[in-house]
């Protein structure tokens, strides 16, 4: 709210099936990208060194530290290009476009050499169920310019609502970032209490990430461009208390997926809202109380 006029965004129309096979194409390509601010950049806890940040004008890896200077990674999902920038002053670029995962990952190599950078990663995807390797996938090959600058309308409004949510708790919190692993912007606050050792068992994923990621009582939410017809907002808690999934969620869009194992709100239910902004609060901070009040968290210091 400004003034008493409510935040409305752009809250664009993003129907899944109509962008999936490029939301699929692009995903891999974040995760080539990805992998060198894995490479590059000085590790965190629960892996905060590896997402990337919704910017300007798309995702960008931030400042990473590459031989005493600095390099950045960035999709323009404005003017679609992928750009790489040093602190020498360098720059190289090419557009986004249809290509394969293959001709994407070809080009990219092509660019850090062009900025004089040599970064070996793990050249194939993580976190899915088939893991083709980069350099042979000629199967995902779709670009539609106009729903990815729809999605990143859509990261930018998350982004705004999330950094709210984020400035109410005084406990650890993760920043707002976008893990290309499963492709979705989320949030993270934590008890300041342990956990109980993950199981693991994500795809193409060691069990050593998970235990990480982990490590510590959490509640986490996020935004996911799938898990209803335009993609969903959702909330989990770990480990999860009892009664958790049975809390009387709100807003009444609100319910908890078996399957996932995690409370879903439509991103239709916002985006159509009076008050967009609004509704999604309600959900992340009803989410947060069941979390917090059924484990009994105890307060912020």
């Amino acid at each position: 709210m400004a003034g008493g006029t409510p935040v409305t965004g752009t809250w664009p129309e993003l129907p899944v099936a109509d962008w999936s096979p490029t939301r699929d194409t692009l995903q891999l390509w974040t995760q080539i990208v990805g992998k060198v601010r894995l490479a590059l950049a000085p590790p965190e806890n629960q892996w905060w060194q590896v997402p990337l940040y919704v910017s300007a004008s798309g995702l960008t890896t931030s400042l990473m530290p590459y031989r005493g200077d600095g390099l950045e990674i960035e999709f323009d999902l404005v003017a679609h290009e992928l750009i790489g920038r040093t602190t020498r002053g360098g720059r190289a670029c090419f557009p986004l476009a249809p290509m394969s995962v293959a001709t994407f990952y070809e080009r990219f190599r092509q660019l850090l050499a062009a900025l004089d950078v040599d970064v070996p990663i793990l050249a194939r995807p993580v976190e899915l169920p088939v893991a083709i390797p980069f350099a042979q996938d000629e199967l995902h090959h779709h670009y539609d310019a106009a729903a990815v600058h729809r999605f990143w309308l859509s990261l930018v409004d998350a982004h705004r609502v999330f950094s709210r949510f984020r400035g109410e708790f005084r406990g650890k919190c993760s920043p707002v970032h976008f893990f290309w692993g499963a492709f979705d912007l989320a949030v993270t606050r934590f008890s300041g209490r342990g956990a109980p050792r993950h199981p693991g068992g994500v795809p193409n994923c060691p069990d050593r990430v998970m235990h990480e990621a982990y490590d510590q009582e959490l509640a986490s939410c996020g935004y996911w461009p799938g898990g209803a017809d335009e993609g969903a907002f959702y909330a989990y808690a770990y480990p999860e208390p009892a009664g958790y999934r049975t809390y009387p969620i709100r807003p009444s869009d609100a319910f908890f997926d078996e399957g996932l194992g995690e409370f879903l709100l439509p991103y239709r239910s916002v985006r159509t809202a009076a008050d967009p902004d609004a509704l999604l609060l309600e959900f992340l901070r009803s989410a947060f109380t069941a979390a917090a009040e059924l484990a009994a968290w105890p307060a912020p210091a």
